[in-house]
Formats: C-alpha cells, sequence, structure tokens
C-alpha cells in the first residue's frame, strides 16, 4: 500500500526540527553548553588557530567522509583556511592493508598534524575505531578536536573532544544531515565574521 508522502515528509521535518532542538553540546570536561554557545566557541576556536597558521583535518567514515571532504573544501575555498580531509582511496587502501583499517587516520595524523591544528571527526555512530584512534593521535600531536557524533548518548567519541556536537537520532539521515549543518553554520559565521 503506497504511503501519504505529504504526511511523511510533514513528520520527517518535525522529526528533523526536533532533533535539532536536541542537539547537546559539551566541552572537553563533559560540561554541557547551550547548542549556540557551542557554535560559537567552536568557530572561535577554529578562527584562532586557523588564524594563527594552523590547518583544520577532517576525518569521517562513508557518508562522513563525503562531509568530511565537502567541509574541508568549502572551509579552504569559501573560508581561505588550510583544511583537509583524510580519505583519499589510495591513502585509505594503503593503511588498512598495511597497519589495519583502524589505523586508517591515525597514521597521517601522526604524520601530518601539527601542535595547535584542529582535528573535525564524524562519526554517525561515535563508536568507530579508527575514528576514536584518529582522535588519540590528533591528542598526542597536540591538537585540539571538535567531535560531532549521534546514536547512542553514551558514545565514546562524544566525549574525546574540546567540543562535542551530540545529535540525538538513531537513523543515519537525521545525524548525517544535521553534522553537515553544523559545519556549514560553523564556516558560514566565520565567513560573515571577517
Amino acid at each position: 500500500m503506497p504511503i501519504d508522502i505529504k504526511a511523511y515528509a510533514a513528520n520527517y521535518f518535525a522529526g528533523l526540527k526536533a532533533t535539532l532542538d536536541a542537539i547537546a553540546v559539551t566541552d572537553r570536561q563533559g560540561n554541557p553548553l547551550d547548542f549556540f554557545l557551542g557554535m560559537d566557541r567552536a568557530a572561535a576556536l577554529i578562527r584562532e588557530r586557523t588564524g594563527a597558521g594552523n590547518k583544520l583535518m577532517f576525518i569521517g567514515n562513508g557518508a562522513s567522509a563525503a562531509i568530511s571532504s565537502h567541509m574541508a573544501t568549502d572551509f579552504w575555498k569559501n573560508g581561505d583556511m588550510r583544511a583537509v580531509a583524510f580519505n583519499d582511496g589510495v591513502l585509505l587502501t594503503c593503511i588498512s592493508n598495511d597497519w589495519g583499517y583502524e589505523q586508517v587516520f591515525a597514521k597521517p595524523i601522526d604524520k601530518f598534524a601539527d601542535p595547535g591544528d584542529i582535528l573535525i571527526a564524524i562519526s554517525s555512530s561515535g563508536q568507530s575505531p579508527n575514528i576514536l584512534r584518529g582522535v588519540e593521535a590528533a591528542r598526542r600531536q597536540g591538537c585540539s578536536s571538535l567531535t560531532l557524533s549521534g546514536f547512542k548518548p553514551d558514545n565514546p567519541l562524544r566525549s574525546l573532544g574540546d567540543y562535542n556536537f551530540y545529535v540525538p537520532a538513531n537513523q543515519y539521515g537525521p545525524v548525517e544531515i544535521l553534522h553537515h549543518a553544523v559545519c556549514h553554520c560553523i564556516l558560514e559565521a566565520i565567513i560573515m565574521n571577517e
């Protein structure tokens, strides 16, 4: 039996709005922050560090890798900031083959990160071992981290960043849409502030 697309769309976007309204932000110590204050602090950190010559590094798997590529490109092209996404096919297969997929982001971060850089780690589940190890590698290199996660509220990624954006949804679509929106909003706010 066909669904009522109008009703489905109305419910979908009502759910997306409710999820947006429920995004939780915490700092490194786990203290909750107002969503918009978290956006302000993340943007200020990015402006400060990239203004001092540091770079942004983006990591993610699957659709989060696509968000990473898109946002790295937008941050350098539109925001005039040094930004890179570590998801080149050759890089991924080489590191996966030689060291295992769990090291696929940690190895390039160990090699290319400089103290003061910022890692933006995106994972819908917040449980991907390669993302978690990437954040650990960034910390070893003296980098700050911003995390974007979803699904379970106790996912491990949610507590690893200087600022952690958690989307309380159990479906990929809303989590990915809102991760993308958070990144775009931060970039556009920085650009408007120049």
